[in-house]
């Protein structure tokens, strides 16, 4: 049975931070980091992608030097891999994960924001109507 990460509960959306790096980089850095052993079929199947979007990402991270992959020592199957994120991987994780914390904060204000508006229209639509009822 295939495990899910707490971050696996939906399909990752494809947000890109400012510089366009997909959030799904993000996710694979930290499922690798948590789940060395996982086959890209895991992989894909925690983060509720396809498989070959999974290999697109890794072959990704792999070219900026920010994954590699090693077989197994005692696995006679040459199919079975362990990934390790880098020490420039782990710095790049860390970067990610403080730009999207950034954007998820100032989303979170904009809603807060616009949460704020909503109820204000709801309380002086109420106060309008119970006037008006009133005044009939």
């Amino acid at each position: 049975m295939i495990e899910q990460s707490s971050a696996a509960a939906t399909p990752i959306t494809e947000a890109t931070d400012a510089d366009g790096v997909p959030s799904t980089h993000l996710h694979l850095l930290n499922l690798i980091e948590q789940h060395p052993e996982y086959s890209q079929r895991r992989l894909a199947q925690a983060l509720g992608i396809s498989l070959g979007k999974t290999h697109y990402l890794l072959r990704a991270l792999f070219d900026k030097g920010l994954v590699k992959a090693g077989k197994f020592k005692a696995s006679s199957d040459k199919l079975n891999y362990l990934y390790r994120v880098t020490p420039t991987g782990v710095r790049h994780r860390l970067q990610l994960t403080q730009r999207f914390l950034s954007e998820k904060e100032r989303e979170f204000e904009l809603l807060r924001t616009e949460i704020e508006t909503l109820r204000a229209t709801l309380r002086s639509s109420q106060s309008a109507g119970s006037i008006r009822d009133n005044q009939s």
